[in-house]
């Protein structure tokens, strides 16, 4: 048989008692516990008039948009109307299910909220937090290849693998092409761009940027992933994935179009 046989990864880390650590929730403590240190060094680099309190507001409420609006996402776009069936599935976490684009979009609605309880340019935080948001991103991918879900498409490429719950077949290990694409190299385009004023003046620029390299990254590496078994292809070729990736890249590019024409710069950065 082809392909490279599945490590066996155990979705659990370790366990005490009756409390089991899982990679997923690691990944997600990780990545919040990671980017609130690295928000944080920017704060005190630049001098930014963001508190303490500040900032522990906003990691709390991101956290919360995470897993809400993951959740939310996972119901409402994949779910096959389960939510309106049945709306309390949605705080059913332990069922598993989290949307990426859900998390986005929860992420997005915390910083603005938490913008406006601290009175700061909204799209001056969630630079910041674009910034950062792969390396949970990458995490979470990562997870996933623990947890042999989302796999690939089967495949004959020398490193398809042969993971358990895909039955066996070799596939394209879509998880860690994610891993790499929304997580390393999104991290290292917009951190590298990060070191450039103009680019940190121009508010909102980094924020576009993560929308619309993540869209597009998505929409790629949708074709090599095996669409969800309760959806198959939207339309067409097309999956729910790319569709929902779509209005990402146009949200972006406004952004990027309105960092790039506003008179009014970042008088922090």
């Amino acid at each position: 048989m082809t392909g490279l046989a599945y490590p066996e990864i155990s979705p659990i880390i370790f366990s005490i008692g009756p409390i089991a650590i899982r990679w997923y929730s690691m990944a997600y403590l990780f990545g919040i516990l990671a980017a609130w240190y690295l928000v944080l060094r920017n704060v005190r680099k630049y001098n930014l008039p963001i508190s303490k309190s500040n900032l522990e507001d906003l990691v709390f409420y991101i956290t919360l948009g995470i897993i809400l609006g993951g959740r939310l996402g996972y119901v409402l776009f994949y779910g096959q109307n389960i939510f309106w069936q049945n709306p309390l599935e949605v705080f059913a976490i332990w069922h598993g299910g989290m949307s990426f684009h859900g998390g986005i979009i929860g992420v997005i609605a915390a910083s603005y909220l938490v913008a406006r309880k601290i009175h700061y340019p909204f799209l001056s935080i969630t630079d910041l937090v674009a910034l950062y948001a792969p390396i949970g991103m990458f995490c979470g991918r990562l997870a996933n290849f623990a947890n042999d879900e989302l796999w690939g498409r089967v495949s004959s490429v020398p490193w398809a693998i042969r993971f358990p719950n895909g039955g066996y077949l070799p596939r394209h290990p879509s998880q860690l092409y994610e891993a790499f694409l929304e997580g390393v190299l999104l991290f290292i385009i917009l951190n590298l761009l990060w070191q450039k004023k103009w680019i940190r003046q121009h508010t909102g620029f980094v924020s576009g940027l993560f929308l619309i390299l993540y869209g597009g990254f998505r929409i790629l590496v949708e074709q090599f992933r095996e669409p969800d078994a309760q959806l198959g292809f939207v339309f067409g070729h097309i999956t729910m994935g790319q569709m929902l990736s779509l209005p990402f890249i146009v949200l972006g590019a406004w952004a990027v179009y309105h960092a790039l024409t506003s008179k009014k710069l970042d008088p922090y950065l």
